[in-house]
Order: structure tokens, then sequence, then C-alpha cells
């Protein structure tokens, strides 16, 4: 039979690794949560250089395709004259 103390003393015991568990489980949210900012602010810094990475190549695009149409005109006009 358990004593009345044995029995007092285990379920302390319960209630401390409970309470232990919960400061473990507090601490690594806050870790995570942490950590989830960092990656959010990454993100967004990769979106905007993408965005304007983006934004170059389009100019860049438009640039070569003005040139190529530019050029056909003008050697077209050239063997229509």
């Amino acid at each position: 039979m358990v004593s009345l103390g044995k029995l007092e003393m285990a379920v302390k015991t319960e209630m401390e690794l409970a309470l232990e568990a919960l400061e473990r489980i507090a601490q690594h949210e806050k870790e995570c949560g942490e950590r989830w900012g960092e990656a959010s602010a990454e993100l967004k810094q990769l979106r905007e250089m993408a965005t304007a990475h983006a934004q170059k190549w389009e100019r860049l695009a438009w640039l070569v395709v003005t040139i190529t149409i530019t050029g056909t005109v003008s050697v077209l006009t050239t063997l229509l004259s």
C-alpha cells in the first residue's frame, strides 16, 4: 500500500514536471515567434529585391524590342526606297 506522503510527493513531482514542461513550451514558442519574425522580414526583403530585379530586366527587354523594331523598320525603308 502506498503511504500518503509518497503519494503527495509523486503528485508534487508530477506537478513540477508539468510546470517545467509548460515553461519549456512557452520558451520554445517565444523562440519560434522570433525566428518567424526574422524569416518574414527576410522574405519581404527578398520580394522587394526580386521586384526591383524584374523591373531592371523588363526595361532591358523593352530596350531590346525597341532596338529590334527600329532596326527592322530602318532596313525595310532602306530596301524599299
